[in-house]
């Protein structure tokens, strides 16, 4: 290889690891965000195994990019063939990881129904029993995004009421109008809210609400994956040109 080609593909990848290395910077800090975010996500991660398991194998790719961008880097300026093979396999066994875990996440799509969250939800929620982590998230939920059961106040009509309730028909108290949409804030009016009348209750379905709310966030995810999967590609294929290259 001709030393003006071999010191273009030097730099080139060099690039692409830059590019990785600000992307495993990005999926770490998003990692950090979603375990750490106080505003109702950190109980939803926890009380959740399958998000719980995945916010910390995003926190753990994106640290694995960060370090693996960074020796990338580090092979290609120093022209060291034991880094760049290091980084050659290790970015392939992430890219195979990251591809299955695309393919799975497509195929159990299905499990993130609306009709899926309904009889999760009829199953076992427990209105205001905080002891129970399911209810406590979903709780956590409706108040967060001020909303009402998947598809509204009409899935709790067959959901029991606590013995000790005296006002609560069939709207738990979550699905109440707060001031401030936290569990610190203020009812507007919660004795009517539990007793029916429809002006002081969060009407709309969490679904809908929350689909919304990341309908945004999830194709730029997906277009950052793919983004990330296509700098990892021509990454590998820089430094596999950059090994054969070097004397």
């Amino acid at each position: 290889m001709e030393g003006d080609c071999l010191s273009c593909m030097k730099y080139l990848m060099f690039l692409f690891n830059f590019f990785i290395f600000l992307g495993g910077a990005c999926l770490l800090g998003l990692g950090i965000w979603v375990i750490v975010d106080p505003t109702g996500f950190r109980e939803i991660v926890a009380a959740n195994p399958l998000l719980f398991t995945g916010a910390y194998i995003v926190l753990a790719m994106g640290a694995m990019l960060f370090l693996l961008g960074f020796l990338g880097c580090c092979g290609a300026i120093r022209e060291n063939k034991c880094l760049l093979l290091f980084f050659f396999m290790f970015i392939l066994l992430i890219f195979l990881a990251e591809l299955s875990a695309a393919i799975l996440a497509f195929i159990f799509r299905e499990n993130l129904t609306r009709e899926f969250f309904t009889k999760e939800l009829k199953k076992h929620y427990q209105r205001n029993n905080d002891t129970d982590v399911f209810s406590s998230t979903w709780n956590s939920v409706m108040i967060t995004f001020a909303c009402c059961g998947v598809n509204g106040p009409e899935d709790f009509e067959t959901i029991p009421h606590l013995p000790y309730s005296s006002l609560e028909k069939t709207t738990p108290e979550a699905c109440c109008q707060r001031e401030l949409q936290s569990r610190e804030g203020m009812f507007v009016n919660k004795e009517a809210c539990l007793t029916g009348i429809e002006r002081f209750q969060n009407r709309q379905g969490c679904y809908t609400v929350i689909l919304n709310s990341f309908e945004t966030y999830v194709y730029l995810a997906g277009a950052l994956a793919i983004g990330v999967l296509a700098i990892e590609l021509f990454a590998m294929i820089f430094a596999m040109c950059l090994f054969r290259g070097i004397q």
